[in-house]
């Protein structure tokens, strides 16, 4: 039987139901807006370094954080480039992408690194806007669920290998 009369698989069905959402301006907008947001880790990067300037007591472990969040990211496009999954083609995608490949979503890694490094530092807000970023890249069309859980996986994973370096050592200036 070939693989296109093949019933899609699960990923492939969340990924069309949820790009279907894209239909309303609003939804459309707003994955959108964190897509570019997101690239190349901004959002979380800037988020990083408004933390270490305001919080002046714990800068160190803001910018620990922020490090953490960029090594995330950097390690998830490593990770891109052995695995070369191609982005999904059955959807028009919403927004321009930076590469070709899509596991593990970048913007997703990011996220989740910086949700879990800033979160540490009382930063309540970032899980939730960390979600959305992860929910927009499927929205958008250009990441399959699974490339969002990887990275997400990743994410998590490297913030919390890092957390003791993070917050262990005090940094009063």
């Amino acid at each position: 039987m070939d693989h296109h009369d093949e019933r899609p698989d699960l990923d492939h069905r969340i990924l069309t139901a949820l790009h279907a959402r894209a239909s309303g301006p609003r939804v459309a907008a707003a994955a959108r807006t964190l897509s570019l947001a997101g690239e190349h880790g901004a959002l979380w990067l800037a988020a990083g370094l408004a933390g270490a300037a305001a919080d002046r007591e714990r800068r160190g472990a803001w910018l620990r954080g922020t490090a953490l969040t960029a090594g995330a990211h950097l390690a998830s496009m490593g990770v891109k480039r052995l695995v070369r999954r191609p982005r999904p083609g059955h959807v028009e995608p919403l927004v321009r992408t930076a590469g070709r490949h899509s596991f593990p979503s970048s913007h997703a890694t990011s996220a989740v690194a910086a949700a879990v490094a800033f979160g540490a530092l009382g930063a309540r807000v970032v899980p939730a806007l960390a979600a959305a970023m992860c929910v927009s890249r499927v929205v958008v069309g250009v990441h399959y669920p699974s490339d969002v859980a990887a990275g997400a996986a990743l994410g998590a994973v490297t913030a919390r290998l890092g957390a003791r370096w993070m917050t262990g050592a005090r940094d009063h200036g």
